[in-house]
């Protein structure tokens, strides 16, 4: 009987999600739409056909082949109206998962084919995220990520112009793309730069490349975030330096799977790192061509790993934890949750990490 219930009971618990990517999340129906008013001619009659060229499969092979989805989009994203939509109903989507605190990270210079500035690109995804915030009452920030393909020039320019953003709903950059092929080292000089100008950072890392690459992002690149960081017990020393840290791992399940971040889910160190007092997040990285949810996210950790609802509980509350908020916003949404919690008897299991301190 319970079972039955869990999908119910997980959809009225609130939650967060703090690696969400704007392009990796846009509805069929909405770039069925989109590519309607710009003459783009797609290689479908139907928007319900679009699927296959937005969204990945059992049988996607690696990190590589999982982000040719992107490429597919891609070009439709290049108009401040289109980047405010999309970000606008990201937070709908937000809020028919009752998730109450977003985090969506985008790549301003992914957007920039008809004109628009860096600075436009965020402007545009930033107030789509705010009229959201205003008609559905999730509230959500903007992460913007660098990209590894790109060149140290381009990514100056998206730290430049995050910097600008920073108390306007901009909350953090980040880089992000084919780990493997352009190691983080690349790019020093660019977070250096994002930590002079007083920028949190979060990093892709542990997902296509090993724990060498999340040690690199800590030390190097000033992450108190990592995105992913599934390979980190490859290094038990990189392992111990990241939990005495406590550096969060931004872990999404299904994507992690789909991607090849690991062998299979029995190879999956999840349940071990939240045994070993990790700071652990769950997330979905991105809803539509991970064809995801939060609620589908968390019935794998009980599936698969035995997590119990008291423990999916304290996931959801490191979420609040580990988010780029100020202090005082963060014991605000800690309060909410705890209360409404609460109203679901629900108890959390104590976290493997300090909390933030009630307001007072």
């Amino acid at each position: 009987m319970m079972e039955n219930r869990l999908p119910e009971l997980l959809h009225h618990l609130p939650k967060v999600d703090l690696h969400l990517h704007l392009d990796g999340s846009i509805k069929e129906s909405t770039l069925w739409e989109i590519a309607v008013e710009q003459g783009i001619k797609l290689p479908v009659e139907s928007a319900g056909e679009l699927t296959p060229f937005m969204k990945v499969t059992e049988e996607c092979r690696s990190l590589i082949e999982y982000l040719e989805k992107f490429d597919f989009v891609s070009v439709f994203l290049h108009k401040s109206d289109v980047l405010e939509r999309i970000a606008y109903e990201l937070v709908e989507q937000a809020a028919e998962q009752n998730c109450r605190y977003i985090e969506v990270r985008f790549g301003p210079q992914l957007h920039r084919a008809e004109g628009l500035s860096c600075e436009e690109v965020i402007d545009a995804v930033l107030r789509g995220l705010r009229r959201g915030e205003e008609e559905f009452g999730v509230v959500a920030r903007g992460i913007a990520a660098c990209l590894r393909h790109h060149s140290p020039h381009m990514n100056m320019e998206v730290i430049a112009a995050a910097a600008a953003f920073k108390n306007q709903g901009l909350v953090a950059v980040d880089l992000a793309g084919p780990e493997a092929a352009f190691p983080a080292h690349l790019h020093r000089a660019v977070f250096e730069y994002a930590q002079i100008l007083d920028m949190p950072v979060t990093i892709h890392a542990g997902e296509a490349g090993g724990a060498e690459n999340i040690h690199e992002a800590i030390v190097r690149l000033g992450a108190t975030r990592i995105g992913h960081g599934v390979r980190l017990r490859e290094n038990p020393k990189v392992l111990e330096m990241a939990r005495n840290l406590g550096i969060v791992l931004e872990m999404c399940p299904v994507s992690n799977y789909q991607t090849k971040a690991m062998e299979s889910w029995d190879s999956y160190p999840i349940r071990e790192y939240f045994d070993a007092g990790l700071k652990l997040t769950i997330n979905t990285d991105n809803l539509t061509v991970s064809d995801t949810s939060l609620i589908k996210e968390y019935l794998i950790l009980i599936e698969k790993f035995g997590f119990t609802l008291p423990e999916i509980g304290t996931l959801i509350l490191n979420g609040v934890d580990a988010a780029f908020l100020r202090p005082e916003e963060k014991a605000r949404l800690r309060a909410e949750f705890l209360t409404r919690f609460s109203e679901l008897g629900l108890m959390p299991s104590p976290s493997p990490f300090s909390i933030v301190p009630a307001a007072q």
